[in-house]
Protein backbone atom coordinates (compact mmCIF):
# COMPACT_ATOMS: atom_id res chain seq x y z
CA UNK A 1 0.00 0.00 0.00
CA UNK A 2 0.94 3.86 -0.47
CA UNK A 3 2.29 5.66 2.59
CA UNK A 4 0.17 8.63 3.72
CA UNK A 5 1.41 11.69 3.80
CA UNK A 6 0.63 13.73 6.78
CA UNK A 7 1.07 17.08 7.79
CA UNK A 8 1.31 19.19 11.25
CA UNK A 9 -0.19 22.09 11.23
CA UNK A 10 1.74 23.91 13.52
CA UNK A 11 5.00 23.47 11.49
CA UNK A 12 3.28 22.48 8.37
CA UNK A 13 6.40 19.94 7.97
CA UNK A 14 5.07 17.17 5.63
CA UNK A 15 6.49 13.30 6.90
CA UNK A 16 4.84 9.84 5.21
CA UNK A 17 3.79 6.74 7.25
CA UNK A 18 3.10 3.56 6.20
CA UNK A 19 -0.56 3.08 5.33
CA UNK A 20 -0.22 -0.90 6.83
CA UNK A 21 1.28 0.97 10.54
CA UNK A 22 -2.35 3.20 10.63
CA UNK A 23 -5.17 1.29 12.48
CA UNK A 24 -8.72 1.24 10.81
CA UNK A 25 -11.40 2.58 12.04
CA UNK A 26 -9.93 5.13 14.37
CA UNK A 27 -8.80 8.76 15.66
CA UNK A 28 -5.35 8.11 16.58
CA UNK A 29 -2.77 11.03 17.98
CA UNK A 30 0.88 10.78 16.57
CA UNK A 31 3.78 13.54 17.37
CA UNK A 32 5.40 15.63 15.08
CA UNK A 33 9.16 14.47 14.75
CA UNK A 34 9.85 18.18 14.13
CA UNK A 35 8.14 20.13 16.60
CA UNK A 36 6.12 17.68 18.67
CA UNK A 37 3.38 18.93 18.34
CA UNK A 38 0.25 16.66 18.60
CA UNK A 39 -1.27 15.48 15.54
CA UNK A 40 -4.38 14.00 15.34
CA UNK A 41 -5.28 11.60 12.17
CA UNK A 42 -8.68 10.43 11.58
CA UNK A 43 -9.04 6.84 9.92
CA UNK A 44 -12.27 6.18 10.13
CA UNK A 45 -13.03 7.19 6.16
CA UNK A 46 -10.12 4.71 5.27
CA UNK A 47 -11.78 1.56 6.70
CA UNK A 48 -13.56 0.93 3.10
CA UNK A 49 -9.98 1.41 1.74
CA UNK A 50 -9.34 -1.92 3.18
CA UNK A 51 -12.40 -4.24 3.19
CA UNK A 52 -13.29 -6.58 0.23
CA UNK A 53 -15.40 -5.46 -2.46
CA UNK A 54 -18.33 -7.19 -2.63
CA UNK A 55 -19.32 -8.59 -5.21
CA UNK A 56 -22.43 -7.73 -7.02
CA UNK A 57 -24.85 -10.43 -7.69
CA UNK A 58 -26.31 -10.91 -11.66
CA UNK A 59 -29.59 -11.53 -12.58
CA UNK A 60 -28.89 -15.28 -12.83
CA UNK A 61 -27.03 -15.51 -9.47
CA UNK A 62 -30.07 -13.85 -8.09
CA UNK A 63 -32.50 -15.97 -9.65
CA UNK A 64 -30.58 -19.36 -9.05
CA UNK A 65 -30.32 -18.23 -4.87
CA UNK A 66 -33.72 -17.56 -4.52
CA UNK A 67 -36.48 -19.80 -2.94
CA UNK A 68 -39.28 -22.42 -4.65
CA UNK A 69 -42.11 -20.41 -5.62
CA UNK A 70 -45.11 -22.68 -7.10
CA UNK A 71 -46.58 -19.57 -9.19
CA UNK A 72 -43.20 -18.53 -10.83
CA UNK A 73 -43.84 -22.06 -12.68
CA UNK A 74 -44.80 -21.23 -16.26
CA UNK A 75 -47.82 -23.16 -16.37
CA UNK A 76 -49.31 -26.10 -13.96
CA UNK A 77 -50.33 -28.54 -16.40
CA UNK A 78 -49.19 -29.36 -19.34
CA UNK A 79 -50.65 -32.50 -22.06
CA UNK A 80 -48.02 -35.01 -22.81
CA UNK A 81 -46.37 -34.46 -25.62
CA UNK A 82 -47.21 -30.95 -26.20
CA UNK A 83 -43.77 -29.22 -27.11
CA UNK A 84 -43.03 -25.58 -25.26
CA UNK A 85 -41.71 -22.52 -26.20
CA UNK A 86 -40.56 -19.46 -24.68
CA UNK A 87 -40.86 -15.81 -26.32
CA UNK A 88 -38.59 -13.35 -25.05
CA UNK A 89 -39.54 -10.13 -26.76
CA UNK A 90 -40.18 -6.68 -26.06
CA UNK A 91 -42.13 -5.44 -29.18
CA UNK A 92 -45.51 -6.03 -29.84
CA UNK A 93 -46.06 -6.20 -33.08
CA UNK A 94 -43.54 -8.99 -33.22
CA UNK A 95 -44.68 -10.62 -30.21
CA UNK A 96 -48.24 -11.02 -31.54
CA UNK A 97 -46.45 -12.38 -35.04
CA UNK A 98 -44.12 -15.16 -32.98
CA UNK A 99 -47.17 -15.92 -30.86
CA UNK A 100 -49.48 -16.88 -33.81
CA UNK A 101 -47.03 -18.85 -35.72
CA UNK A 102 -45.63 -20.56 -33.01
CA UNK A 103 -49.34 -21.37 -32.11
CA UNK A 104 -49.95 -22.77 -35.32
CA UNK A 105 -47.29 -24.66 -35.39
CA UNK A 106 -48.13 -26.56 -32.17
CA UNK A 107 -46.27 -24.68 -28.84
CA UNK A 108 -47.62 -23.99 -25.73
CA UNK A 109 -46.73 -20.65 -25.82
CA UNK A 110 -44.70 -18.55 -22.78
CA UNK A 111 -43.96 -14.77 -23.23
CA UNK A 112 -41.84 -13.33 -20.82
CA UNK A 113 -41.87 -9.72 -19.38
CA UNK A 114 -38.55 -9.40 -18.36
CA UNK A 115 -35.30 -11.23 -18.14
CA UNK A 116 -35.80 -12.29 -14.49
CA UNK A 117 -38.92 -13.70 -15.21
CA UNK A 118 -37.52 -15.46 -18.49
CA UNK A 119 -34.88 -16.94 -15.95
CA UNK A 120 -37.32 -18.14 -13.27
CA UNK A 121 -39.46 -19.91 -16.41
CA UNK A 122 -36.76 -21.79 -17.33
CA UNK A 123 -35.61 -22.61 -13.78
CA UNK A 124 -38.38 -25.00 -13.73
CA UNK A 125 -39.28 -26.13 -17.31
CA UNK A 126 -36.98 -26.89 -19.99
CA UNK A 127 -38.69 -25.18 -23.08
CA UNK A 128 -38.02 -27.32 -26.50
CA UNK A 129 -37.76 -23.74 -28.31
CA UNK A 130 -36.48 -20.76 -26.96
CA UNK A 131 -37.42 -17.19 -29.48
CA UNK A 132 -35.40 -14.47 -27.96
CA UNK A 133 -34.61 -10.96 -28.79
CA UNK A 134 -30.99 -9.73 -28.87
CA UNK A 135 -31.65 -6.75 -26.96
CA UNK A 136 -34.67 -8.49 -24.85
CA UNK A 137 -34.10 -6.45 -21.25
CA UNK A 138 -32.17 -3.57 -22.80
CA UNK A 139 -29.26 -5.43 -23.19
CA UNK A 140 -27.24 -6.97 -26.46
CA UNK A 141 -25.95 -10.33 -27.26
CA UNK A 142 -23.17 -10.24 -25.60
CA UNK A 143 -24.45 -9.08 -22.04
CA UNK A 144 -28.05 -10.71 -22.57
CA UNK A 145 -28.63 -12.64 -19.81
CA UNK A 146 -30.99 -15.29 -21.16
CA UNK A 147 -28.69 -15.72 -23.47
CA UNK A 148 -25.78 -16.36 -20.95
CA UNK A 149 -27.74 -18.86 -19.03
CA UNK A 150 -28.40 -20.70 -22.02
CA UNK A 151 -24.58 -20.90 -22.66
CA UNK A 152 -24.11 -22.17 -19.28
CA UNK A 153 -26.36 -24.99 -19.43
CA UNK A 154 -25.16 -28.71 -19.21
CA UNK A 155 -24.68 -29.96 -23.00
CA UNK A 156 -27.51 -32.83 -22.48
CA UNK A 157 -30.12 -30.28 -21.49
CA UNK A 158 -29.00 -27.37 -24.10
CA UNK A 159 -29.34 -30.45 -27.08
CA UNK A 160 -32.94 -30.45 -26.27
CA UNK A 161 -33.43 -26.59 -26.55
CA UNK A 162 -33.43 -24.68 -29.62
CA UNK A 163 -32.44 -21.32 -29.69
CA UNK A 164 -33.70 -18.70 -31.94
CA UNK A 165 -31.68 -15.50 -31.79
CA UNK A 166 -33.79 -12.47 -33.35
CA UNK A 167 -32.44 -9.23 -34.66
CA UNK A 168 -31.51 -6.51 -36.98
CA UNK A 169 -27.80 -6.99 -37.77
CA UNK A 170 -27.65 -9.88 -39.25
CA UNK A 171 -28.64 -11.96 -42.15
CA UNK A 172 -31.49 -15.12 -41.55
CA UNK A 173 -29.94 -18.16 -41.42
CA UNK A 174 -25.89 -17.27 -41.03
CA UNK A 175 -25.25 -20.45 -39.15
CA UNK A 176 -21.81 -18.57 -37.98
CA UNK A 177 -23.35 -15.57 -36.41
CA UNK A 178 -25.72 -18.12 -34.53
CA UNK A 179 -22.56 -19.94 -33.35
CA UNK A 180 -20.68 -16.97 -32.33
CA UNK A 181 -24.38 -16.32 -30.26
CA UNK A 182 -24.37 -19.68 -28.98
CA UNK A 183 -27.86 -19.81 -30.59
CA UNK A 184 -29.20 -22.21 -33.27
CA UNK A 185 -30.63 -20.06 -35.63
CA UNK A 186 -30.73 -16.35 -36.23
CA UNK A 187 -33.07 -14.53 -37.92
CA UNK A 188 -33.12 -11.10 -38.97
CA UNK A 189 -36.37 -8.99 -37.85
CA UNK A 190 -37.54 -8.13 -41.48
CA UNK A 191 -38.15 -11.65 -42.28
CA UNK A 192 -40.83 -11.89 -39.27
CA UNK A 193 -43.51 -12.70 -41.91
CA UNK A 194 -42.08 -15.96 -42.83
CA UNK A 195 -40.84 -17.00 -39.83
CA UNK A 196 -43.35 -19.94 -39.66
CA UNK A 197 -41.71 -20.76 -42.64
CA UNK A 198 -37.95 -19.98 -41.90
CA UNK A 199 -38.44 -22.34 -38.53
CA UNK A 200 -40.13 -25.09 -40.01
CA UNK A 201 -37.33 -25.51 -42.23
CA UNK A 202 -34.47 -24.84 -39.44
CA UNK A 203 -36.05 -27.33 -36.68
CA UNK A 204 -36.20 -30.48 -39.41
CA UNK A 205 -32.71 -29.87 -40.13
CA UNK A 206 -31.77 -29.78 -36.44
CA UNK A 207 -34.27 -32.84 -35.81
CA UNK A 208 -32.46 -34.65 -38.70
CA UNK A 209 -28.86 -33.90 -37.34
CA UNK A 210 -29.34 -34.73 -33.97
CA UNK A 211 -30.96 -38.26 -34.70
CA UNK A 212 -27.64 -38.76 -36.61
CA UNK A 213 -25.88 -37.74 -34.08
CA UNK A 214 -27.52 -40.28 -31.13
CA UNK A 215 -27.39 -42.75 -33.08
CA UNK A 216 -23.73 -42.36 -33.34
CA UNK A 217 -23.33 -41.74 -29.92
CA UNK A 218 -25.28 -45.20 -29.50
CA UNK A 219 -23.00 -47.13 -32.03
CA UNK A 220 -20.05 -45.84 -29.55
CA UNK A 221 -21.48 -46.60 -26.57
CA UNK A 222 -21.37 -43.05 -25.49
CA UNK A 223 -25.18 -42.57 -25.20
Amino acid sequence: MLPVQIVCKNCKTKFRVPDEKLPRGQIISLKCPKCKNKIQIDTTHRTQDITSPVKQKTIIDQVASDTYDASEKPFDFLEEGVETALVCEHDQVLREKIHSALQRMGYHVTMAESARIALKYMRFHVFELVVLDENFDGTDARTNHVLQYLGHQAMNTRRNIFVVLLGNRFRTGDNMIAFNNSANLVINTKNMDDLEKILKRALTEHREFYQVFKETLKKTGRA
